[in-house]
């Protein structure tokens, strides 16, 4: 009776993760696809509602500045009303944004949507890897990140494609909606799972912290993209500028003194979850601003279509397919140490690659070598990376410690992509374009050295005789 009671828990226990984990991917996949779906989509935005560079900046980050901002209070949000309460929120408002992005009639109307998405996207990650990090333990949590962590970094490259295809066949505007049948799957798994929701007791959450972060990111971000457009002696660029700066130094003050910090500065004596961090700072940033150059030049400088534009990462998101499982188990047994130095040296190397590119164009000899060897460098750094930094930090602080990586990975992708102007010098030519790959190759190769100086192995309990 007791070997078939402890049978069927088992079985209970199992479907449980499988469900969370597929909850989990399907949720984050939804945030991370249209983070990208929407790059192969700007040229075509341009041309109908109008606008130049700046415009196209401000699509992206608009999107990445809410998101940025907010997915800190996202998880105080989990901890006071209950992950999955906050997940199926994210879920339903990022539906209503994607519906009203799709029907915009101007380009600001688009960008304030845009950031109105970001917010509901806030809510989705940091809730999907606190479920993950709850549910799993020892090595079936870092293969279940592993796993986790390739379907989602999948999101990010096979985004572009169904976006040029999209804009091909069909218009722009379809391209929001892509997210609308994974959304209305999860909706209806998380009434499936049954899962017993988890609040912290006392959790507060930092309203003013989150207006500080978001004034301080929202006014430097503001500066850094209409400064082409208006110049550095402008009030309107120096002044927002430096509205930004102190309001982002405020922020940092009030974290440290507040009794319930959004991101609580503790988090970072460890040595690990620092390094890790700042690794992730270079290594996002330079994921962001590699997507958006490629998928844009791609188009307006080599003349390709938007569908094949977006099929050009395609090896990267098949090698991150068939591999980023694997190389999660493997980070698990021996650290993560190695993955994390190896491979944003070898997404340095593929990036270094783009500078073979010529006004005579040709993707086989001059994009794919660089998109495959790229794509391997990006499946042995993504699994070991997020593995390292949830796993310094105890179990009960799973959720804002996630929160807090995702939020540094999106504020270095929104800051990157603001910074694209002065990188090109306003316009993405074939010149701006080799400035941008050199740029980008060297945040990689940064990634990589403070991964080898930081990051240290965890220890291995000896086994139980």
């Amino acid at each position: 009776m007791d070997d078939t009671a402890n049978a069927d828990a088992s079985t209970a226990a199992l479907r449980t993760q499988r469900l969370v984990l597929l909850i989990a991917i399907l949720a984050s996949f939804v945030s991370f696809l249209d983070g990208t779906v929407v790059t192969v989509a700007l040229p075509a935005i341009q041309r109908e509602l109008g606008g130049g560079l700046a415009t196209q900046q401000w699509v992206v980050d608009a999107y990445l500045i809410t998101l940025g901002s907010l997915i800190l209070v996202a998880g105080s949000l989990s901890d006071v009303f209950g992950r999955i309460v906050v997940l199926r929120a994210g879920l339903i408002g990022f539906a209503v944004a994607s519906v009203a992005i799709a029907a915009a009639p101007d380009p600001v109307f688009l960008i304030v949507m845009r950031g109105v998405q970001g917010i509901a996207g806030a809510l989705l990650v940091p809730s999907s890897l606190a479920l993950i990090t709850s549910t799993f333990r020892g090595p079936a949590q870092a293969k279940a990140i592993g796993t986790w962590t390739g379907a989602t970094t999948a999101a990010m490259l096979v985004g572009p494609v169904l976006g040029g295809m999209f804009v091909d066949l069909v218009s722009w505007r379809l391209v929001f909606l892509i997210n609308v049948l994974p959304i209305a799957v999860t909706l209806w798994l998380l009434a499936v799972l049954r899962h017993p929701d988890r609040r912290l007791p006392g959790a507060k959450v930092d309203w003013l912290g989150a207006v500080l972060c978001t004034v301080g990111l929202g006014g430097s971000v503001f500066a850094l993209i209409e400064q082409e457009r208006l110049g550095w002696a402008s009030p309107a660029i120096w002044g927002t500028l430096t509205v930004g700066i102190l309001c982002a130094a405020a922020f940092l003050v009030r974290e440290r003194y507040s009794r319930h910090p959004m991101m609580p500065l503790s988090l970072f004596r460890n040595r690990n979850f620092s390094a890790g961090n700042l690794a992730t700072a270079f290594i996002y940033g330079a994921l962001s601003l590699n997507g958006l150059v490629l998928g844009v030049y791609l188009q307006q400088g080599a003349g390709l279509p938007a569908t094949l534009a977006g099929l050009a990462s395609l090896p990267s998101t098949v090698i991150m397919i068939l591999f980023s499982s694997r190389v999660g188990t493997w980070s698990g047994k021996i650290g993560p140490r190695l993955f994390m130095t190896v491979g944003p040296l070898v997404m340095a190397g593929g990036v270094a690659l783009l500078l073979t590119v010529r006004h005579d164009f040709d993707y086989w000899t001059q994009v794919l070598p660089s998109v495959m060897i790229f794509g391997i460098g990006l499946t042995l750094t993504v699994a070991p990376l997020t593995a390292a930094i949830l796993g310094a930090i105890e179990p009960e602080r799973s959720g804002i410690a996630s929160a807090v990586n995702n939020a540094v990975a999106r504020i270095a992708g929104l800051v990157a992509v603001a910074f694209l102007g002065v990188i090109v010098g306003g316009v993405l030519d074939l010149r701006g374009f080799w400035q941008a790959a050199i740029v980008t190759a060297a945040m990689f190769a940064l990634g990589g050295v403070i991964s080898f100086l930081g990051i240290r192995n965890p220890r291995v309990a000896p086994p139980t005789p």
